[in-house]
């Protein structure tokens, strides 16, 4: 066993990698764009609004939802508590049933192990169930660099490798394209495809099932990712709702899972929790149409090479964060993307990381580490309005507002060495520090802002201020001060119910 477990009460800090896609922006200057194209805005609307209304109505039917999301969030907060010792537990149990269980610190490692998996039993394609972890390390293009080619197998993910695109969504990465642009792609990419294909689903989905039946049928070698791994037992499971993953995890001589070690649950009766939780705050589903469990090698069935690669890429390092560990509890549901008002206005490729949205703007940054510089994955914390609707929609009662803040305020002391003068925010926020410190200066800062009833008279909002507040009302408005401040209102409230 070649372990990173080495130190008692906890793992080591591992390298990290940046999970970032290649070329991007900054938050900012990427939502720009994106905010520009109008297509990309009501493709994104369309599906977001659609998954919200189908997980409304299938949450609403369980009249236990709010204890099912204690219970996964009790059961990660104990994981995450105890992750050394479910690891290694893990590791026996899939062992002791005929698997080998490799342990990879990052990316660079993983990408090399899965290599020399597909090596040693002379391949030189793979077929893939969908994966967020493989997409973090960029297990295709290390592949690819060593004459191995990784074909996607799910309907989105093969959209996007076809149009040689990136991914925009956790659960849905083609979210970002419609019916008429999925079939342009096939036409021009898809080799053998019949030039009278239309933009009907049903026709797009045969004709891609078409494509991929020759893959399924001549791999030798499979890769998926893995939604939990049971420590008592071993068993490794994919939910998934196409049958492209059961294709893949039944039909190759090799199957090869690369899973984060967040993934890891104590026992079944977790397990039972988080399928009750994962189907209806994803798809909107009662349950996941293909649910397929293995556990080790079972001769004559199925896989017969059975490889698991245990991935750390930064989640140590975030472990350790006693606040930030709760990204770690994400079970990639993406319940927070489809409520985010952000996430709905710009889309995934905005966020420049594999993971998007609320989530991906809490975990992205864990994962590489806040530096202080210009990572662009440093300005991901910024990317919300701390609306809180993420919070209240996820499934393991992630509080990611309050890690929003956290990793600002992590921004902020990074920055503090490298920036000796302060920005108007930062003279703006001392200021308000000051004023809001004493409560007699608050109720005089209050007074002050009755000026501000001298604009915006025509409307009840002002629209343009001055440098540096411009900043502030160039995308939004600012809502006129109102006639008396609360502490007037109270005040003149007492003495009325006095007399």
């Amino acid at each position: 066993m070649t372990t990173f477990l080495g130190l008692p009460g906890g793992l080591p800090h591992a390298d990290r990698h940046t999970g970032q896609v290649e070329g991007s922006l900054r938050f900012p200057d990427a939502a720009r764009t994106a905010l520009a194209d109008g297509q990309l805005r009501t493709n994104i609307g369309a599906a977001t609004r659609t998954i919200r209304t189908k997980r409304a109505a299938v949450v609403a039917e369980v009249p236990d939802w709010e204890e099912l999301r204690e219970a996964g969030r009790a059961i990660k907060t104990d994981t995450m508590a105890r992750l050394p010792e479910l690891l290694l537990q893990l590791e026996e149990n899939v062992t002791a049933r005929g698997g080998v269980v490799h342990w990879a610190r990052d990316a660079t490692q993983a990408n090399a192990i899965v290599a020399g998996l597909v090596r040693a039993v002379g391949a030189t394609e793979v077929v893939k169930v969908k994966s967020m972890v493989t997409q973090e390390i960029g297990l295709n293009e290390a592949l690819a660099e060593r004459g191995i080619t990784a074909w996607e197998t799910d309907l989105a993910e093969l959209i996007v490798q076809l149009g040689h695109d990136k991914p925009s969504h956790i659960l849905v990465p083609a979210i970002h394209r419609n019916r008429a642009q999925i079939r342009e792609i096939f036409l021009r990419e898809m080799p053998g495809v019949d030039s009278g294909l239309t933009d009907e689903p049903r026709d797009l989905a045969m004709a891609a099932r078409r494509y991929l039946r020759a893959k399924f049928l001549t791999a030798q070698v499979a890769v998926s990712g893995a939604n939990f791994a049971v420590a008592d037992t071993g068993t490794l499971t994919v939910v998934e709702s196409e049958g492209n993953g059961r294709m893949c995890l039944t039909l190759p001589q090799t199957l090869i899972t690369v899973m984060g070690i967040e993934k890891v649950v104590p026992t079944f009766s977790d397990l039972e929790v988080f399928l009750q939780l994962l189907p209806r705050s994803s798809t909107g589903e009662r349950m996941n149409p293909y649910t397929s469990m293995w556990t080790g090698v079972t001769p004559g069935d199925g896989p017969q090479d059975v490889h698991l690669v245990l991935l750390d890429n930064g989640r140590t390092a975030t472990l350790a964060d006693q606040v930030g560990r709760a990204a770690l509890h994400c079970i990639r549901c993406s319940a927070c993307l489809n409520v985010c008002p952000v996430y709905e206005r710009t889309g995934g490729h905005a966020y420049g990381s594999v993971y998007p949205g609320p989530i991906g703007a809490v975990l992205s940054p864990q994962l590489t580490g806040i530096t202080g510089g210009d990572d662009p994955n440093d300005s991901l914390p910024y990317a919300s309005s701390l609306c809180g609707a993420c919070f209240d929609a996820c499934p393991v009662k992630i509080d990611i507002p309050n890690l929003l803040v956290n990793l600002r305020a992590q921004h902020t002391e990074a920055h503090a060495d490298t920036h000796r003068i302060p920005s108007a925010e930062q003279i703006a926020m001392a200021a308000t520090a000051w004023a809001m410190s004493s409560p007699s200066r608050w109720a005089r800062a209050q007074a002050t802002t009755r000026a501000g009833r001298l604009l915006g008279r025509r409307r009840q909002v002002i629209r343009a201020l001055p440098a540096p507040l411009s900043a502030w009302t160039a995308a939004r408005d600012l809502p006129r001060p109102p006639t008396e401040t609360f502490r007037q209102w109270w005040a003149a409230r007492d003495a009325g119910e006095h007399r």
